[in-house]
């Protein structure tokens, strides 16, 4: 059974003092780890406080990018490494934002990914793209490209414990998700590239998430559909009330 996730991405918002007032504000209501997931994938600078004054609640922690070295010569970016041992769990890799704004390929995507595992961390990869089909053996396989470039190199061990979200930019900070059946198109077609690529069982273990305009309103609604696994959400994240009210939605199956 795979345990549904909420994930919030702050984005580069938020300051010391309000990192502080918000995990105490959510302090004390969140529900059972083995419910429901929750995480909070904050700004480098946060990330050391958030893991402190997070340490005695199910709340995870995740940064928002890193780089693909460990170390060296890389002025401005953050290890992976150093992620690590500051007891961050996830990082986001190949958010829109970060493939649009800051040219980020699939090739260095990949390398990321790779370096997260390596660094005993878990990845959420970001897929925002047109999916496609192809015929192998008189068979028709749903293609995810930026998945399959994604996970090259991963192994099956460490494709399972993967995250995949589905993130169509169209529909990143409009206010407007996708519809449901298209969040559930979506995520059924990465789910069946992850077969493709590996197979059904390790397909069926790796959580699935939709990002883009979830609200409190929403989130039920997109939640229901049975290849959507959780949700990455960025403004409704931002205000303790706001990130309590996604979860108090019941956003399980």
């Amino acid at each position: 059974m795979r345990i549904p996730m909420i994930v919030g991405n702050w984005k580069m918002n938020k300051t010391a003092d309000s990192v502080e007032s918000f995990v105490n504000g959510i302090r004390g209501n969140l529900p059972n780890a083995m419910q429901l997931e929750t995480a909070i994938c904050a700004p480098a600078l946060f990330l050391e406080q958030m893991v402190d004054q997070a340490r005695d609640m199910p709340l995870e922690v995740g940064a928002e990018n890193c780089y693909f070295e460990d170390n060296g010569p890389f002025t401005g970016e953050t290890s992976p490494y150093a992620l690590s041992k500051a007891g961050v769990d996830f990082v986001i890799l190949g958010h829109s934002e970060r493939r649009k704004i800051f040219r980020e390929t699939d090739e260095m995507i990949n390398l990321k990914v790779q370096a997260v595992f390596r660094n005993h961390m878990r990845p959420i990869i970001c897929c925002d793209e047109t999916m496609g089909q192809r015929e192998s053996n008189d068979a028709v396989h749903w293609v995810v490209a930026q998945v399959i470039e994604a996970l090259k190199g991963v192994d099956e061990e460490q494709a399972r414990t993967a995250i995949i979200a589905y993130e169509p930019s169209w529909a990143i900070g409009v206010g407007t998700p996708a519809s449901p059946d298209q969040i559930e198109e979506g995520c059924y077609l990465i789910r069946q590239t992850v077969a493709d690529v590996y197979d059904d069982e390790i397909a069926d273990e790796v959580r699935v998430l939709y990002g883009g305009s979830v609200k409190p309103a929403n989130i039920n609604t997109i939640m229901q559909k049975q290849d959507v696994d959780g949700v990455l959400v960025g403004n409704a994240s931002l205000q303790p009330e706001s990130f309590l009210e996604l979860i108090s939605n019941d956003p399980g199956k």
